[in-house]
C-alpha cells in the first residue's frame, strides 16, 4: 500500500477542475486520496450519493488526470468514508440497468431555473410529480435542444422516488426503447420486454420523435402507451417539436400524445439566462462577479447547455491565468479569433435556405420520399447541418424524420465527394452559405474547413 502525498492529490484535483469543470461540484473539496495500490488510486468521498455521482460522471476525468500527474497507467476507485463499497442497492428502474440511463443527481427541481420560457412546463412537471397518473397524463414537453426537457423529466423521477421510494420509475431515451424492442424480436423475448415496459408507475421517454419512420416500434409503443394509460400510470414524453409536427408519426399516436398537456419550452430571455448562469456558478462553487454573469448571458443567447459551456470555458481560462474570474478573463475566454462575432446557424435556417433554393417542401425533406429531386437536397441539407451547426449526427437525423445517424453520415460523405468533383455543387453550397451572412457567418472559413476535411 502506498500513500498519496497532499501535493500530488492537489495537482490531480486541479487538473480535473481545469479540464473538466462542467462535472466539478463544491463538495469535491472534501474528497480525499486514500491510497495508491496495485495501480489503483482509491478516492474517498463522504457519502454514497457522492460516490454514485463520481462513478457515473467523473471516472474518466479523474483517471486521465491521475495518469498525467503521476506519469503512470493508473485507474481510480471511489469509496465512501468507512466503507469499501459505497454503492447502495439501486432502484431497479431508476438507476442504470440494461442500457437505461440513470437519473442524474443534479437534475432536480431545485437546480432548474424557471422563467417565462418554461413556466408552464415546470409547473406541469411539479404537478405530475405530486400526483403521477392523475394531474396531466400524458405530459408532452417539446422545444429545441438544450432547453431543459431532460432536466425536467429527471426532476419528476427524483421527486416521485423521494415521495414513493418503492415506485417503479423508468427513464430512457427513445433510441433505447427501439433498441430493446429490436433485441426482443431477435431473441424471441418480447414477453419480458413488454413486462418491463408495461409494469411501471412512471415512464419517461426522451426524444420520442425518433419513433418517426419506425413502423414496428410505433406499433409496439402504441400498445405500451394504451396499457399504461388505462392503468392510470404516468407517461411523460419529450420531443423537438409538437406531436402534430413530427413527420411520419402515426395519427393514432399523435392523437394520444395530445390527450394530456402539451407544453412548449422556448429559448430563455436575458433575465432567465442571467439566473441560469448564477445558478450554475453556485452549484459549482464558483465566485462569478455580476458583470461577468451579465456578459455571459449577453454573449450566449441560445440555450442552457451553451450557457453552461461558456461558464466552463471562463472558469477554465481563469484557472490557467491565476484563478480569479474577471470580466477581462471572460472576454478573452469567449473571444475565439476564428469565431468572433459569429453566431451558429440554426437547422431551421438551413431548412429555409434549401427549400427555397431547390423548390422543395420541408415535409418532403423530413418525409420518406427517396426520389432524386428530394434525396439530393436532403443530403445537401444534412451536409450543411453537419458543418454549420454543433448538432451531433443523431440530433441531425432527428430533424430529418428520425433518421439514423448512419444515414446522415452517408449524406455528409456523399455531398463532400461530389463537392470536390462538381464545381456547380460547390457554387450552390457557397451561395447558400452566403445567404446566412446576416448572422455574421464567416463563409470563407467554412469553405476552407470543408476543403481540408478528409473523406473516409
Amino acid at each position: 500500500m502506498a500513500s498519496v502525498t497532499l501535493r500530488l492529490w492537489q495537482q490531480i484535483l486541479a487538473q480535473v477542475r481545469q479540464r473538466d469543470g462542467d462535472i466539478v461540484k463544491p463538495w469535491f473539496n472534501s474528497l480525499e486520496a486514500a491510497q495508491l495500490e496495485n495501480g489503483v488510486l482509491e478516492i474517498r468521498a463522504r457519502s454514497a450519493s457522492h460516490v454514485r455521482y463520481l462513478r457515473q460522471q467523473a471516472t474518466e476525468a479523474f483517471t486521465r488526470s491521475a495518469q498525467e500527474v503521476t506519469g503512470h497507467l493508473v485507474g481510480v476507485r471511489f469509496v465512501a468514508a468507512g466503507s469499501d463499497s459505497a454503492e447502495p442497492a439501486p432502484n431497479e428502474f431508476a438507476q442504470e440497468s440494461s442500457g437505461h440511463p440513470s437519473l442524474k443527481e443534479d437534475y432536480v427541481f431545485d437546480s432548474f431555473v424557471v422563467g417565462p420560457c418554461n413556466r408552464l412546463a415546470h409547473a406541469a412537471c411539479v404537478a405530475v410529480s405530486e400526483s403521477p397518473g392523475h394531474a396531466y397524463n400524458p405530459l408532452f414537453l417539446h422545444g429545441s435542444v438544450g432547453l431543459g426537457k431532460t432536466h425536467l423529466l429527471q426532476a419528476v423521477g427524483h421527486e416521485v422516488l423521494r415521495q414513493q421510494p418503492a415506485a417503479k420509475v423508468l427513464f430512457l431515451t427513445c433510441e433505447t426503447f427501439i433498441r430493446h424492442f429490436i433485441q426482443g424480436v431477435e431473441n424471441g423475448d418480447l414477453h419480458n420486454f413488454r413486462y418491463r415496459y408495461r409494469h411501471v408507475d412512471v415512464i419517461m421517454i426522451d426524444d420520442i420523435h425518433f419513433l418517426a419512420d419506425r413502423e414496428s416500434s410505433q406499433e409496439e409503443f402504441f400498445h405500451t402507451f394504451n396499457t399504461l394509460y388505462q392503468a392510470h400510470k404516468q407517461i411523460i414524453l419529450t420531443a423537438d417539436s409538437a406531436p402534430s409536427q413530427i413527420p411520419s408519426l402515426e395519427q393514432r399516436l399523435t392523437s394520444r400524445f395530445n390527450w394530456g398537456l402539451v407544453a412548449r419550452i422556448d429559448r430563455p430571455a436575458y433575465e432567465t439566462r442571467v439566473a441560469i448562469v448564477h445558478k450554475k456558478a453556485h452549484l459549482r462553487g464558483l465566485k462569478v462577479p455580476d458583470d461577468v454573469v451579465c456578459f455571459i448571458a449577453t454573449k450566449v443567447d441560445s440555450n442552457t447547455r451553451e450557457l453552461e459551456g461558456a461558464l466552463t470555458k471562463v472558469a477554465g481560462w481563469a484557472a490557467i491565468n491565476g484563478g480569479t474570474i474577471t470580466l477581462e478573463i471572460a472576454k478573452q475566454a469567449l473571444a475565439d479569433p476564428d469565431t468572433a462575432q459569429t453566431r451558429e446557424v440554426s437547422i431551421q435556417q438551413i431548412f429555409d435556405a434549401i427549400t427555397a433554393r431547390f423548390n422543395v417542401r420541408l415535409a418532403d425533406l423530413q418525409g420518406k420520399k427517396r426520389t432524386k429531386s428530394i434525396a439530393y437536397p436532403r443530403q445537401v441539407c444534412m451536409h450543411l447541418a453537419r458543418h454549420l451547426t454543433r448538432h451531433s449526427l443523431e440530433e441531425i437525423g432527428g430533424y430529418f424524420g428520425g433518421r439514423d445517424h448512419t444515414t446522415v453520415l452517408h449524406a455528409v460523405r456523399t455531398i463532400e465527394r461530389q463537392r470536390r468533383q462538381d464545381a456547380r455543387l460547390q457554387a450552390v453550397l457557397e451561395e447558400v452559405c452566403r445567404s446566412f451572412g446576416a448572422v455574421g457567418l464567416d463563409q470563407s472559413k467554412y469553405v476552407t474547413e470543408v476543403s481540408r476535411e478528409p473523406v473516409s
